[in-house]
């Protein structure tokens, strides 16, 4: 987490800090970054960056953080427009992610370079007990007479699972080269597959 003397600086100069690390940490993976780079591009000396992070972990974490907050929100867009059908929204967010160019490198460093840190920051939204509002405002969203559940609990669970399944896919396309038509093929064959077994019917 960002030191309060981060939170502190013009907007400017924190989105200067914070495109510097992404450019880092897109063009390798975390642990073959360099601060001296970051600091470089941000046009700060060494002993400034740690007056807002601990270190490039810190700031990495917090790149990954920022990032789940705004796939939350387009999640809950997706299924405000698909009326609440939950594997169409997955379909709608793993496509959105597939056209990320912004992030693209960055995300591709992130799953190719998986520690369990990483992935529970992605899956964050989902994962805890911490995060129980954030659930609580997807599931609010998901149209749950359509699937064959008994609650909140089950409905937890089959998020972990289709989470997971996305995941694993993400990394499929990056470990596998995959274009953005073939990730889209299989992801969708393995997401019609599980609604065979969650929907009603």
């Amino acid at each position: 987490m960002p030191k309060q003397t981060f939170f502190n600086l013009p907007e400017e100069k924190k989105q200067i800090l914070i495109q510097s690390a992404e450019k880092e940490f897109s063009r390798v993976p975390l642990f073959e970054a360099s601060i001296s780079n970051i600091i470089k591009a941000a046009g700060i000396p060494r002993g400034s960056f740690y007056q807002y992070f601990e270190g490039k972990e810190d700031i990495y974490f917090y790149l990954l953080d920022k990032m789940a907050g705004q796939r939350k929100g387009k999640f809950i867009a997706f299924l405000q427009k698909h009326d609440g059908d939950l594997i169409e929204a997955m379909f709608a967010m793993f496509e959105c992610m597939l056209h990320e160019q912004e992030h693209i490198s960055f995300m591709k460093n992130a799953f190719l370079n998986m520690t369990h840190k990483v992935e529970y920051s992605f899956l964050g939204i989902f994962s805890d007990e911490e995060s129980i509002s954030d659930f609580k405002e997807v599931s609010a969203q998901i149209n749950k007479n359509s699937l064959s559940i008994s609650g909140d609990q089950e409905l937890y669970h089959i998020m972990q699972i289709l989470t997971a399944v996305t995941f694993r896919n993400f990394v499929a396309k990056f470990a596998r080269g995959l274009s953005d038509e073939q990730a889209m093929k299989s992801y969708r064959i393995e997401m019609n597959l599980l609604k065979k077994g969650i929907y009603k019917g």
